[in-house]
């Protein structure tokens, strides 16, 4: 029964599947099987294992009947362990979901486990990427996938084997291994299969069934759960479901995983089920073929066989089976191999896809007694029945012993057993049980449950690891001794204690059952302890003591854990009954302590504990420690201990423990570490003060500022309320947070230093600035009383530090460096630092050279300092040096941490010193420098000394270069030259700033008044720039000139500056000052003045005695300008980018020139830069005055300071219009227009292609039209001076134009009234179109085709009426000597005149009269509508119609006019063709109807006639195509590469044109901006006119097209119900419908159109409209049924004209048969309906054949109806023959002509 794709494998490599790639999280190493077998017999098996099966393989290939055995058996068993096979398809139960494994039940009590990465291929992806992350997809935990009771279809992949010999079954449920024996061809609907979520789509999901080739889909409505509910799946998540429907070639499946659907499906022979490919869980209908003792053996799927189990029937029913009957049965496993297959009868098995009941694991590791055996099955085990009547089952190999044999009798002989339940199978629904009596005596079970935390356990060590040991307490529980709890104290080497495979006792910490996590410790204190164990906050009583081992060590105390949950805190103060300063030098992590109970909170799980109040049994206060503690109070300490950041002291003599912070040890940050390192325990340090006492510890400062400040008594507040706002106070920074800095003050009061209030510094970073324990003296700024806060300020300005504190503190500085180098000296025998200390700043030294370095540092080697490593950087050895070299060095500085020595060999450091004396100067030099000092030397005295880096304890440094680095220089002042504290060394005081230049003027008090207003200087010329002069003064410091200050009298062009030479002495009087930053002119009189460069004049008047030079602000100087003024200006900069000239009138006055005002000249004014230099003066004129700032003035260099008219200036375009001509920007921010006519002397036939946006033009102002000016760019108006030809006058009014003169002029517009042609910008004439033409137009927009706007033409004037200020035009050739406008390839054809236009006037009147009298009523009524505009079309109407849509497509086929001939076919009675039959109107004309002789009736009368109703719907198609190619052209965002602010001009001059809204709209979809398209849209709604409905329409439609194609649903309609309210509703709707049409929407749109049928059933449209859209679908008979409905909802008199445009539709998208069927109905019950007749012969001409055209033809030349209109079918006929017929065919036609032309004899003539 095997498949064929078995049978016969194709080859090729096998794919590897992403499981065998991935290494598994974790692997089980052992089994929890409970039924595996240790025999020898077996292990013997498994190694000849692979020789038996390749036997068994060869027999299988060459003996038929041993294949035939396959799918046989006559024994029934359970399913064993020893018969599993790689490859088992098995029915599981999900019993546990772990991180990284599920455990499953297998059938008869097995257990194998699943791996994360055998779950599906697409899962395991999503893992890999997330590991790599690589991916951000969300992944779902295990837990999240499977459920406990699960059932799941699974196949073993893989059997492990531990090291004891136990079995591990690992399993997969990856569709491609369980659904393997499936292929594309298997599919039908109806089967369950089992697959793995894939990934999830909008609209369901998609399932991986393993199955190559095929895509499986799951709709979210498919998707249920038992509660019928949607359910949500994952990815990865595990589903059985039921094929719905097969598609495509079994390519696409379509699933449910509905739990009815799934439960009620059974598998059928119909499926084509084989032994290959027979998969658990499937529910089969088979019959009983033999019943035994152990169980059944069923036959199902008409030949397979199975067998039952007696586990798998319903205990009730056991004995109730006969052979013969039918069964419901579930697939529990098929075995590869042999084909085995298990099956199930239990009732909670039939359910494939539920979930099994898992009983609770409360009785799980019971022993009961008194057990009785109720059934003995020899292969597999036996039942017995509990006392409480359960039955449970035993298997075989429980029984007995491992190591025993197994012996019948022996268990059969015992009335009654005793055993222990081990576990629940939940897919026989039963407990097992062993009767091993090992088993039943063992302690603890499997379980973790019956594990306590308190109990003292045995076990095995197994592994000792980094963080513990693993010890095995049974075989299925194992605990971990985490390190710290490996003994009483740490282990270094756990290894030399213990060893894998010692026995251990150990106490159990805590265990977690659901985890399966259990600790354990060793600690002896632990085990031994007999206190009582806190295992729940309710043992922790008040007053109880109890042994616990600490966790955490922190500053605010000790956590102690004791067993399972229950941990409490030991505050510092319950520590011990003496003061613990640090905790962490007397307790330690893992410690077992002894804790009494103080406080405990069981609902907080909160536990207060106390160590002190062990020892003395209650936990009262210690007393009072005698040392009496005062803030200021000195005191001499030992020191105790030292730890990171400080030192433990004790206060002497009372031994009081205290704390001395490392950064409390000096002023100095850098000395702070030297301290800490030079102090050792023991030491004795005196002059300590005591500054706080928090919790019982008293914290100490050796700080020399701070202990003066107290000592001396200065203002210390003690309190808050002791602080005052303006109060200086000594602190220390304790805190840096990014916001500011934390001030501590003695007393633990505490103050916020914000950033702005931290340096007189810009301050980015705070912790660049101070740190940690840096010396500060602060100022209160700020109080806040409630909250109890304040502010301090460290700025350096606003504390400033009192005289020579600076000096003090670097001699305490350097004693204290002193000081410990001393201590360290004295302190033991080292060598390094005795040689250290005996080395001093500038000691001089002869060393010799040991080794030069890469970087150009050298080092030295000497005797004296051996140990040391004595360094001269590069700049101090200068030079080249040879190694072992002897130089004489100088000392610079000792590093005690490094012990390193720095050198210098530099000469005028080491030669012959120089005495130096108190009080004398010198520039000094820095040679090196560390954080707090630098050693410079004194100039060239060859002296060195040690200065601080600082000069006030507030002083920071933003950039390293305003830091004190080697190289810097400084200006010193001595102060003692020998000082005692510096070992000899001058005492100095510096400045940081270099000294000042004496050129530059400062602004201290001595230098401010040193040039007043009004002074007279002399000087020298030192530079010459183009716009000012600086001259250098007597005493050195400069002075500057402005431009406008050296000449009286200044020459245009000229360039003043020019006139004065570097080095050329000049007199000048101070007139103000410049800001030496921005040199902006400054009056003296500047309230807020400083300078550092006087301002000159050498102006005589201003160098005069008696002259009176006032000082004037700038904005009373601006006064003086006047608008209209002419001032002589200086250029001083150009700017490119803003296309404007900078220009200065005075020091203070500057003006700035736009581009167009800057000249008239069209070169000059493309290249300003060239035209003006800087320093030129030019005249301008003031064009306004700003005195708001900046105060500056606006000029005009052209002349001109306001337009007028006949002003020639420059323009720069900003719009190209054809109707308007040129939008042109004007100086002083005005607009104005060039209309066409204006633009040249000669007009051109494009005009408007030789300008382009931004080009600047030459122009003149002709006159002022509402807001803009007029202009004219003709050359004779803007060079009148140059004599120009002018062959096109400007036309200013009427009385320059008269009759028949020949004039050119620009088509403006084309509408029904005739063609409108711009002689000027103010006169505009008309040609009518018989004036127009010679050729007849049906419609002015044909017209507008072929003569767009801004069109040439040559027109002659007819005539000109002054009073109403019309001029009559005409374009005719006759008239003009020009062409035609419209070229006769067209095909149009001529327009008729004289005679002939007045025989054919006639006729048609006398017709019009005839048809009247004998038409039908209902041909009256649709004469007159028509007539009227309003009725249906005609059939020559409808006939051209049909015409002019085919010569659209075929425009090759276009008729040209052809002259007439002499008439070749003459008849009596008058009735003659000619030979293009030409008496017939031609379709234009047709067109026009009655409506053509009366427009041109009409010629005489002016009245502009009513269009007719085949012209409207022409316009209307027209204009509709227009609307949609511009919508389309508007969605591609190619082609509109615009800005927003280009579209707000336009829509400011257009509000109400929808075109330039929609376009905009466009340009944000371009660029994906949906929100501000829609905003767009909203704010074109409310600016369009209400009148503008058409325009408004036109917007909606756009909104709902971006809805559709961008929003939601709930967007769309929400705009589509705005857009019903406030527009007409059936465009609207009809809008909406369309949309969703050519959007593929049709469930939307024809929900909508039902609606709309509802709502507007009285219009016609909407049935037409709904029958299209059903036609296009394919619904022929959908549509007939709606043609129905709208026969009865219209109107009578509609019901024929809707059934043929049903049938037409019919034609179109449908049966063409049928819409032939529903025509011929009409026309037999409407045989006059010449129109229908025109539509029936236009139809069959494109979808009949010849016989049936020629038929309908034959029919309609017999009706009787006018002869007008039978000619006009005779002529379609004769055309048609002439198209498609033979010579006969036609001639046949030309005789049935004749022989109808003869019947009507003298009627027809006439």
């Amino acid at each position: 029964m095997a498949s064929t794709e078995e049978d016969f494998p194709r080859g090729g490599k096998t794919k590897q599947t992403t499981e065998s790639k991935a290494e598994p999280v974790r692997r089980h190493t052992e089994v929890d099987n409970l039924f595996e077998t240790h025999t020898a017999e077996e292990s013997k098996k498994r190694k000849g294992q692979k020789g038996d099966a390749l036997k068994k393989a060869k027999r299988q290939r060459t003996s038929k009947e041993e294949a035939l055995k396959l799918n046989t058996t006559t024994s029934v068993d359970i399913l064993q362990l020893k018969s599993l096979k790689v490859g088992t398809l098995l029915l599981g139960c999900v019993k546990e979901v772990a991180d990284l494994e599920v455990t499953i039940n297998l059938p008869s009590g097995l257990l194998g486990y699943l791996n994360i990465s055998n779950i599906s291929d697409s899962y395991t992806k999503i893992l890999s990427d997330h590991l790599d992350s690589a991916s951000s997809e969300e992944i779902f935990s295990l837990a999240s996938l499977f459920s406990p009771g699960m059932l799941v279809r699974c196949v073993v992949a893989r059997l492990d084997t531990a090291k004891g010999g136990s079995v591990s079954i690992q399993l997969s449920i990856n569709p491609k291994e369980v659904n393997k024996g499936l292929s594309t061809g298997s599919l039908k609907a109806g089967l369950i299969l089992s697959g793995c979520v894939e990934s999830i789509e909008d609209h369901g999901y998609l399932v991986d069934l393993g199955i190559k080739g095929t895509k499986a889909f799951l709709p979210k409505q498919a998707a249920k759960d038992k509660t019928n509910s949607p359910k949500e799946l994952k990815v990865g998540q595990y589903v059985t479901s039921l094929l719905e429907e097969v598609k495509n070639d079994e390519r696409v499946v379509r699933l449910s995983i509905s739990p009815t659907a799934v439960a009620q499906a059974v598998a059928d022979t119909a499926h084509g089920w084989t032994l290959t490919n027979l998969l658990p869980g499937l529910l089969v209908k088979a019959q009983i073929k033999k019943v035994t003792l152990h169980g059944l053996i069923l036959e199902f799927l008409s030949s397979f066989t199975g067998l039952v189990d007696f586990m798998h029937l319903e205990p009730e029913q056991a004995s109730t089976f006969n052979e013969g009957d039918n069964v419901k049965a579930c697939v529990l496993y098929v075995e590869p191999s042999t084909r085995l297959v298990g099956l199930s009868l239990r009732s909670h098995l039939l359910q494939p896809g539920g979930d099994v009941d898992l009983v609770a694991t409360e009785r799980i590791g019971e022993v009961a007694h008194g057990c009785k055996m109720t059934a003995l099955h020899h292969l597999s085990g036996a039942m017995l029945e509990l006392p409480d009547q359960t039955v449970v089952f035993v298997h075989r190999n429980h029984m007995k012993e491992p190591m025993e044999a197994f012996n019948l009798n022996r268990v059969m002989a015992k009335p009654e057993h005793t055993c222990r339940i081990m576990d629940f199978s939940p897919m026989e629904q039963v407990h097992l049980v062993s009767l091993r009596q090992s088993i039943i005596d063992a302690p603890f079970f499997r379980r973790y449950h019956d594990i306590q935390p308190g109990q003292i356990v045995q076990g095995m060590v197994t592994s000792l690891q980094n963080h513990g040991m693993m010890v095995k307490v049974t075989d299925y529980i194992r605990g971990l001794v985490p390190r710290t709890h490996l003994s009483d104290i740490i282990l270094k080497n756990p290894e030399k204690q213990y060893a894998v495979g010692m026995i251990i006792k150990c106490r159990v910490l805590s265990v977690d059952p659901q985890a399966k996590k259990l600790t354990l410790t060793r600690k002896r204190a632990l085990i031994d302890s007999s206190l009582p164990p806190f295992l729940t906050y309710e043992d922790a009583r008040r007053g109880r003591v109890s042994h616990g081992f600490i966790v955490c060590v922190k500053d605010f105390g000790c956590i102690v854990c004791f067993y399972g949950k229950v941990k409490g805190l030991v505050p510092p103060n319950e520590l011990s009954t003496e003061p613990v300063v640090v905790p962490e030098n007397v307790f330690y992590v893992g410690q077992v302590v002894k804790a009494k109970v103080l406080n405990c909170d069981v609902e907080k799980e909160k536990l207060l504990l106390s160590f002190k109040a062990v020892a003395g049994g209650d936990t009262e206060r210690p007393p009072k420690p005698k040392f009496e503690f005062e803030v200021g109070k000195k005191v001499e300490v030992k020191v105790v201990s030292k730890f990171l950041t400080g030192l433990e002291v004790s206060i002497l003599p009372e031994e009081t423990p205290a704390l001395l912070p490392m950064m409390h040890l000096s002023d100095h940050v850098s000395n702070c570490l030297l301290l800490w390192e030079g102090l050792q325990e023991g030491d004795i340090i005196s002059n300590i003060l005591c500054l706080s006492k928090k919790k019982q510890i008293i914290t100490l400062t050796k700080k020399p500022t701070l202990k003066s400040f107290l000592e001396e008594g200065g203002v210390v507040a003690k309190e808050f309320s002791d602080i005052t706002v303006g109060v200086q106070l000594i602190g220390w920074v304790n805190n840096i947070m990014p916001y500011g800095v934390f001030v501590e003050f003695p007393y633990g009061l505490v103050g916020l230093a914000p950033k702005a209030a931290m340096s007189d510094k810009f301050v980015g970073d705070t912790a660049a600035h101070f740190q940690l324990g840096h010396t500060v003296v602060a100022k209160v700024t700020n109080l806040d009383e409630e909250k109890h806060r304040f502010l301090v300020s460290l700025k350096v300005s606003e504390v400033p530090s009192p005289e020579r504190d600076g000096q003090a503190r670097l001699i305490r500085g350097l004693q204290e460096r002193k000081a410990v180098m001393e201590m360290m000296a004295s302190r033991g025998d080292s060598d390094l630092l005795k040689q250290l200390s005996a080395v001093t700043i500038g000691q001089r030294m002869k060393m010799s050279v040991d080794e030069v370095r890469e970087d150009g540092s050298v080092t030295f080697k000497s005797d004296e300092l051996s140990a040391a490593t004595v360094l001269a950087t590069k700049d101090h050895a200068p030079g080249k040096l040879a190694t072992g070299q002897e130089c004489m060095l100088v000392i610079l500085h000792v590093d005690l941490v490094t012990s390193e020595v720095y050198v210098s060999l530099m000469a005028k450091l080491t030669g012959k010193r120089k005495a130096v004396e108190a009080g004398s100067t010198h520039t000094a030099t820095v040679h090196h420098a560390d954080r707090d000092f630098a050693v410079i030397s004194l100039g060239d005295t060859a002296q060195l000394t040690v200065i601080q880096t600082t000069n006030h304890l507030n002083e920071t440094f933003r950039f390293d270069a305003e830091k004190l680095t080697a190289g810097k220089t400084l200006a010193i002042t001595v102060t003692k030259s020998s000082c005692e504290e510096l070992e000899g060394l001058p005492l100095v005081s510096w400045e940081l700033a270099p000294p000042i230049s004496k050129r530059l003027i400062s602004n201290s008090k001595r230098s401010k008044g040193m040039y007043r207003y009004g002074n007279v200087v002399k000087g020298k010329v030192k530079t010459v720039k183009p716009t000012c002069v600086l001259v250098t003064l007597e005493d050195g410091s400069t002075g500057c000139v402005h431009v406008s200050e050296i000449q009286e009298v200044v020459c245009v062009g000229t360039f003043p500056t020019s006139f004065l030479k570097i080095g050329r002495e000049v007199t000048a009087r101070v007139i103000g000052g410049r800001e030496g930053n921005s040199h902006r002119f400054l009056p003296f009189s500047h309230p807020n003045f400083t300078y550092s460069m006087p301002e000159l004049s050498l102006l005589p008047r201003n160098l005069k005695e008696d002259a009176d030079v006032k000082p004037d602000k700038t904005k009373e100087k601006l006064k003086r300008y006047q608008v209209g003024d002419d001032v002589i200006c200086f250029v001083s900069k150009y700017f490119p980018n803003r296309k404007c000239l900078e220009v200065t009138t005075g020091p203070s006055v500057t003006g700035t020139v736009e581009q167009l005002a800057m000249t008239s000249d069209l070169k000059g004014a493309k290249h300003p830069e060239k035209l003006f230099k800087l320093g030129q003066a030019v005249s301008a004129k003031v064009v306004t005055v700003s005195s708001s700032k900046p105060s500056r003035l606006s000029l005009s260099l052209n002349g001109v300071h306001k337009l007028e008219k006949g002003h020639v200036i420059m323009g720069l375009v900003q719009k190209l219009d054809p109707v308007l001509g040129l939008l042109v920007k004007l100086p002083f921010s005005a607009m104005g227009t060039v209309a066409m006519e204006d633009l040249a002397d000669k007009y051109k036939p494009k005009p408007l292609e030789r300008y382009s946006k931004d080009q600047l033009v030459r122009c003149c102002i002709v006159g002022e039209a509402k807001s803009n000016w007029q202009l004219s760019l003709r050359s004779s108006r803007t060079n009148p001076e140059k004599a120009s030809v002018v062959q096109d006058p400007e036309i200013v009014s009427l009385e320059d134009l008269s009759e028949g003169q020949i004039i050119r002029g620009y088509v403006r517009t084309v509408n029904a009234q005739g063609v409108f042609v711009s002689l000027s910008r103010s006169i505009q004439g008309r040609a009518q179109f018989q004036k127009a033409t010679k050729y007849f137009v049906a419609s002015h927009q044909d017209y507008a085709k072929k003569v767009p706007q801004a069109t040439l033409l040559t027109t002659k004037i007819l005539s000109i009426d002054k009073e109403s200020g019309l001029v009559d035009l005409s374009l005719l050739q006759e008239d003009t000597g020009k062409p035609d406008v419209l070229p006769e390839s067209l095909g149009l054809h001529l327009r008729l005149t004289g005679e002939a236009k007045e025989k054919r006037d006639a006729t048609k009147k006398r017709e019009r009269t005839e048809s009247e009298s004998k038409q039908g009523t209902a041909e009256h009524v649709s004469t007159k509508k028509t007539r009227k505009g309003k009725g249906e079309d005609s059939g020559v109407e409808v006939y051209f119609r049909e015409e002019e849509e085919e010569n659209k497509c075929e425009p090759a086929e276009v008729e040209k006019p052809v002259p007439v001939q002499p008439a070749r076919l003459q008849v009596t009675g008058g009735f003659s063709w000619d030979a293009a039959l030409s008496a017939l109107k031609p379709a234009s004309a047709a067109l026009g109807g009655e409506d053509s002789s009366d427009g041109e009736d009409g010629e005489v009368n002016t009245k502009p006639q009513k269009k007719s109703h085949h012209v409207q719907e022409v316009e209307k198609r027209e204009a509709e195509k227009a609307l949609t190619k511009l919508e389309t052209e508007l969605m591609d965002p190619g082609l509109r590469p615009q800005t927003a602010a280009s579209f707000e001009r336009l829509l400011l001059g257009s509000p109400d044109s929808s075109l330039l809204w929609l376009q905009f709209m466009a340009f944000h979809l371009q660029a994906t901006q949906i929100e501000q398209a829609r905003a767009v849209a909203e704010r074109a709604l409310k600016t369009i006119s209400f009148r503008e409905e058409q325009e408004k329409l036109n917007v909606w439609v756009a909104l709902l097209n971006l809805e559709n194609l961008y929003g939601t649903e709930e967007s769309l309609q929400k705009v589509f119900e705005r857009a019903v309210q406030y527009c007409e509703p059936m465009p609207v709707y009809q809008q909406l419908a369309d949309i969703y049409a050519k959007c593929q929407k049709t469930k939307e749109a024809e929900g909508l159109y039902k609606t709309m049928v509802k709502r507007f059933r009285q219009e016609k449209a909407v049935w037409l409209s709904y029958g299209t859209f059903l036609l296009q679908q394919g619904q022929s008979d959908a549509a007939s049924a709606l043609l129905q409905r709208a026969i009865k909802s219209l109107p009578n008199k509609d019901n024929v004209d809707l059934i043929a445009k049903f049938a037409q539709l019919e034609f179109r998208y449908g049966d063409v048969e049928r819409g032939k069927a529903m025509l011929d109905r009409i026309l037999t019950s409407y045989p006059k309906r010449t129109d229908l007749w025109s539509v029936f012969i236009d139809l069959m001409v494109k979808h009949g054949s010849q016989k049936e055209v020629r038929a309908v033809f034959d029919r309609v030349i017999h009706l009787s109806v006018a002869v007008k209109r039978i000619k006009f079918f005779f002529k379609r006929y004769l055309e048609y023959e002439k198209k498609s017929g033979t010579p006969e065919s036609i001639q046949a036609v030309k005789d049935k002509a004749l022989e109808y032309v003869e019947s009507k004899g003298t009627e027809a003539a006439r």
